[in-house]
């Protein structure tokens, strides 16, 4: 597996994270067996949140692997907070270190290697979050800090208040929702795909050492179904199974590989709990698709160039 550094941090991770959201779905033999057998390939870098499973995933998962100091020591971990279901997105620090505190439960561990916040707090107040970060810091209970979905201007937002570099950044990206990508090919343009719906966030991570963590790399819509084999993307199937025949690998694996070709180095991270499918994406991590591959899938997912 190849490793990248998360953004400024000395952390090094795998190029592939593992989603653990779906967790809840196996049995506690399975679990085990998926854990072990994913470490065992180099996909030691797993990620959750204090939310999935009914904040039950976490729990789940570290009772599965019968968490011990020398089991804990094979991996890293990263969790997220600050979404209460329903009702709010909750970025005070009381809600902060009290995610944590629970997530270091669930997890049984003293100390989660990076944290990000889930969703952007219309309410948030940086100066608390920095003071929780801070906190955490300093008590050993967190190393390293990120956010999802956030826009530049609200990471630099939070910037302006914390100790600590924004390390990551977890963004919907996928070959059929790659906005991020396309509006940087349409700049001066009058067409719907110049319009900058995300600030350049892409740009602005890589212009400040942020790595951007994609999800639901499989994904069109949002949660709407795969686009892998599915009927309405007929010429982007053919496309990418075309290539796939070429390197004698599965259609997920050039899926991934077109994510990793970009140059932001980026690290997907993946939903499945399937060992097969989970070996076809870290085997994306040893290929790389040409320029020609890699436009010929963008433009089969329906994008065009000006």
């Amino acid at each position: 597996m190849k490793t990248i550094r998360l953004g400024k941090s000395s952390l090094l991770v795998p190029s592939i994270a593992v989603g653990c959201m779906r967790i809840n779905g196996l049995a506690k033999n399975e679990a085990e067996s998926f854990i072990r057998s994913a470490i065992d390939e180099g996909a030691n870098f797993f990620d959750h949140a204090d939310i999935y499973g009914g904040s039950k995933c976490e729990a789940i998962f570290a009772d599965a692997i019968g968490m011990s100091p020398s089991v804990r020591q094979q991996m890293i971990l990263q969790t997220k907070c600050g979404i209460v279901p329903g009702k709010m997105f909750d970025f005070s620090k009381k809600h902060i270190l009290e995610s944590v505190e629970g997530s270091l439960k669930r997890l049984q561990t003293d100390h989660i290697d990076v944290l990000l916040l889930h969703r952007p707090d219309a309410l948030v107040e940086p100066e608390e979050v920095a003071e929780a970060f801070d906190e955490l810091f300093q008590a050993g209970k967190v190393l390293n800090f990120g956010v999802s979905n956030q826009n530049p201007m609200q990471m630099q937002l939070l910037q302006k208040s914390l100790t600590q570099p924004i390390v990551a950044n977890q963004l919907q990206l996928s070959i059929t929702n790659a906005t991020m990508i396309s509006q940087g090919t349409h700049v001066n343009m009058l067409d719907s795909d110049a319009v900058n719906r995300d600030g350049g966030v892409l740009d602005f991570c890589r212009l400040n050492d942020i790595t951007i963590q994609p999800w639901s790399p499989f994904q069109y819509g949002f949660f709407e179904g795969v686009f892998l084999g599915s009927e309405k993307y007929p010429e982007l199937n053919l496309a990418i199974d075309e290539i796939a025949a070429k390197y004698g690998v599965s259609p997920t694996t050039i899926a991934m590989a077109w994510l990793i070709r970009h140059p932001a180095k980026m690290q997907p991270v993946t939903g499945t709990m399937n060992l097969g499918r989970l070996k076809d994406c870290i085997r994306a991590t040893e290929i790389t698709i040409t320029r020609e591959e890699w436009y010929r899938i963008h433009l089969a997912a329906g994008n065009i160039l000006p």
